[in-house]
C-alpha cells in the first residue's frame, strides 16, 4: 500500500475526533507524528468493538486504514456491532404516525386497482420522502431513487392477519411485510428522508429488543433481525 506525501505532511484531524458520530465511543489518542502507517508504533491500541485482526494484514484481507491511523477500528457507522451480542446492529427507516404518535414501519393500504408490489414503494415515497408535496421534476428524481431502493434484495417477513388497533369483529387488517435490504448503504445514502402524508417525523432507528412500535411492527422487526443474524 502506498501513501502520498501530503498525508504525512498534513495528518487528518476530523477522522480522529471523539466521540464517534452517533455513539459515546471515544477514540484512542493518536499523536500527529504517529498517524502515518509508514511510522512504526508498537504502542498503538485503537478502540475496537469486535474480533477481526485490524490495523494489520488479516489473511488475504488488508484491514489497515487506507491512508492513516484514526484511533478507532471496526466498521464504524458502516457496521456497528453490539457490545454484548457482538452482532451487527441494523437500522431501519421509521415514521412517527400523526394519528397516534407511535413509531412505525412506513406502509399503508393498497389502493383500489393497485398491485401490491407497487404499494410499498408508493407508501415509502409518500411517508418517508414527502413525494406528494414535490414538484414534477423532483418527483421524477425521487422515482429513480425509489426504483433503485426497491430493486434491492428483499424477502417477505410476514403475510396474514395482524393485531391492529383498527380491527373489529367484522373487519380486520391483513398485511404483507417486506424487507428491502441495502447491504452497502450506497442507495439509502442518496435518499433525502422527509416526513410526509400521515407521518409526523421520519428517521433512522437502531434495531434492538426494547423497541415499541405501532401494532405488530415490533414483531416484524424482530423477524428481520433474526433473518439477517443481527442484534
Amino acid at each position: 500500500m502506498s501513501l502520498s506525501n501530503s498525508t504525512a505532511e498534513k495528518p487528518h484531524k476530523k477522522a480522529r475526533t471523539s466521540p464517534y458520530p452517533g455513539s459515546q465511543v471515544d477514540r484512542s489518542q493518536v499523536p500527529n507524528e504517529e498517524v502515518s502507517w509508514l511510522v512504526e508504533w508498537p504502542e498503538d491500541k485503537p478502540v475496537q468493538n469486535f474480533s477481526p485482526k485490524f490495523n494489520k494484514k488479516d489473511g488475504l484481507v488488508e484491514r489497515r486504514s487506507q491512508n492513516s491511523r484514526t484511533g478507532l477500528v471496526g466498521q464504524g457507522l458502516w457496521g456497528l456491532t453490539h457490545s454484548v451480542s457482538g452482532r451487527i446492529i441494523l437500522q431501519f427507516v421509521a415514521i412517527k404516525r400523526k394519528d397516534c404518535g407511535q413509531w412505525a414501519i412506513p406502509g399503508g393500504m393498497v389502493d383500489p386497482g393497485e398491485k401490491f408490489s407497487a404499494t410499498p414503494k408508493r407508501e415509502f415515497g409518500e411517508e418517508a420522502m414527502n413525494s406528494l408535496q414535490k414538484s414534477r421534476a423532483d418527483t421524477q428524481e425521487l422515482e429513480k431513487q425509489l426504483h433503485k431502493l426497491f430493486s434491492q434484495e428483499r424477502f417477505v417477513v410476514y403475510k396474514g392477519y395482524v393485531d391492529d388497533p383498527q380491527n373489529t369483529d367484522n373487519t380486520w387488517m391483513e398485511t404483507e411485510a417486506v424487507n428491502y435490504h441495502d447491504e452497502t448503504g450506497e442507495v439509502m445514502n442518496l435518499l433525502p428522508l422527509e416526513a410526509g402524508d400521515d407521518a409526523e417525523k421520519v428517521g433512522w432507528v437502531d434495531i434492538n429488543d426494547k423497541l415499541k412500535l405501532y401494532a405488530s411492527h415490533s414483531q416484524f422487526i424482530q423477524l428481520v433481525a433474526e433473518k439477517r443474524g443481527a442484534h
